[in-house]
């Protein structure tokens, strides 16, 4: 089994939470989608960089409603969930050509939710070797790709990918 740990993420989510509130209402709320790395918006649901991403193009699924209970979702809202997770694979294949994903929700701070009052999936695009021993011994992270260039990479392919259609096309 592979672990992506990621121990000083916990302390950074809760001092964001305290100084400014829910990081996804706040991104959602502001008018410039490039400072705020949403790369797409959707009726229901946004796709947003991470800000601290475990690789390259690392993206989170997230609603406009603050809901912390998935199972409480809209039908609507969960529905396109599903298509951006879909839209969100076709995109990352595009752009970064991942061998694999990780995808999911981390319900719960038991489960690893760093921000456990705003449920939202992750998507993270995985290749051989992507994990290293940095983090573990010497407690840095290898950021490999600023979010600006990640922004400026995946930003229109999901403006061109979204203009296709919705659903899964097989790619």
């Amino acid at each position: 089994m592979e672990y992506i740990p990621a121990p000083w993420r916990g302390k950074y989510v809760r001092q964001v939470r305290r100084k400014q509130g829910c990081i996804f209402c706040q991104a959602a709320r502001r008018n410039d989608d490039a400072a705020s790395f949403i790369v797409h918006r959707g009726r229901h649901n946004f796709i947003i960089l991470n800000k601290f991403p475990y690789t390259p193009g690392h993206l989170m699924i997230a609603p406009y409603r603050h809901l912390s209970v998935f199972a409480r979702a809209p039908k609507a809202s969960s529905d396109e969930l599903a298509d951006l997770l879909k839209l969100s694979l076709r995109v990352l294949k595009r752009a970064y050509r991942p061998q694999g994903f990780n995808a999911g929700l981390n319900l719960g701070r038991s489960a690893g939710a760093g921000v456990v009052d705003h449920y939202h999936l992750h998507v993270i695009p995985r290749w051989p070797g992507d994990s290293n021993f940095m983090p573990l011994v010497s407690r840095t992270r290898v950021v490999i790709e600023d979010l600006r260039l990640t922004y400026s990479r995946l930003a229109p392919l999901f403006a061109k990918e979204a203009a296709r259609g919705e659903g899964d096309k097989g790619r």
